[in-house]
């Protein structure tokens, strides 16, 4: 399967139009009269909730690579927060990491780490990439899922509820810090992965590519930092392989498991 590709790629207006004014908007947090420990506080914890429960938990580890399974119900509401981090659909982005992991690091990569820490980090987003047409192809799993087209049509306004809700609740500081700081936070964290993880770190795996373990990416993205790991045993619900590799999102799947809320739970074999 190809993919193909462009060197003249076009700038995606609407891209590029919309980072900038979420960056623009978190520059209002500096304004002394937009902080609040209170609005600080629920920027941390959506933080947590659509960056580490959405993205990591749900996004990635869940729906992506199916590393273990959920009731219904727990699937959809990992990936309702998923879609609060505003990094597009869910169909989209699972489609999109599907699509970098069978071509990683080459020109079908949609983040090749070959063009660049810039390209690998955002600057891919910010264009039209041949990739994105490729989405439906990888993604038949959930693209017929009601609650999946939902979330991926309506991305947009489930974020302005939030902010509306935010507004109602704290007034226009608890938007800056947990809509604005919060999304572009995530944004800079999740993109790490992209650009950091095939850059700086060691590698233990021969993974056919250039993805590296970074502790301090790890510790910002719930885990997620231990990428070598990944792209080895991309099947794996635990990242971290060894025991200085602290992975919270595989803590919580451990936790989902005393719960009963997680089953048929994949490892890495690391003897393979």
């Amino acid at each position: 399967m190809t993919i193909a590709t462009s060197t003249k790629l076009q700038i995606n207006w609407v891209n590029t139009l919309f980072f900038a004014a979420l960056h623009i908007g978190a520059l209002f947090a500096l304004l002394p009269s937009n902080f609040s420990w209170q609005a600080f506080g629920v920027g941390l914890l959506l933080y947590w909730i659509t960056g580490g429960l959405g993205i990591t938990l749900g996004f990635h580890r869940l729906v992506t690579h199916r590393s273990f399974q959920t009731p219904k119900w727990l699937e959809y509401l990992l990936v309702l927060f998923g879609t609060l981090a505003c990094q597009g659909g869910p169909i989209e982005w699972v489609g999109t990491h599907r699509i970098h992991h069978l071509h990683s690091d080459t020109e079908q990569d949609p983040h090749d780490s070959n063009k660049g820490f810039w390209w690998s980090h955002m600057g891919w987003l910010i264009y039209h990439a041949p990739a994105h047409a490729e989405v439906p192809r990888f993604t038949k799993d959930i693209a017929d899922d009601p609650v999946y087209q939902f979330l991926q049509k309506y991305f947009i306004l489930v974020q302005v509820a939030l902010g509306l809700l935010l507004l109602a609740i704290g007034g226009w500081p608890m938007v800056v810090w947990g809509i604005f700081v919060r999304i572009v936070w995530v944004y800079h964290c999740t993109w790490l992965v992209n650009s950091a993880t095939h850059k700086f770190g060691y590698r233990t795996h021969d993974s056919g590519d250039r993805s590296t373990n970074c502790w301090w990416v790890a510790l910002l993205v719930f885990g997620e930092g231990w990428h070598n790991n990944h792209h080895a045993f991309q099947y794996s619900a635990r990242h971290g392989l060894e025991w200085w590799e602290i992975d919270m999102t595989w803590m919580t799947i451990q936790l989902l498991q005393v719960l009963g809320l997680a089953t048929n739970v994949k490892l890495a074999d690391k003897k393979s």
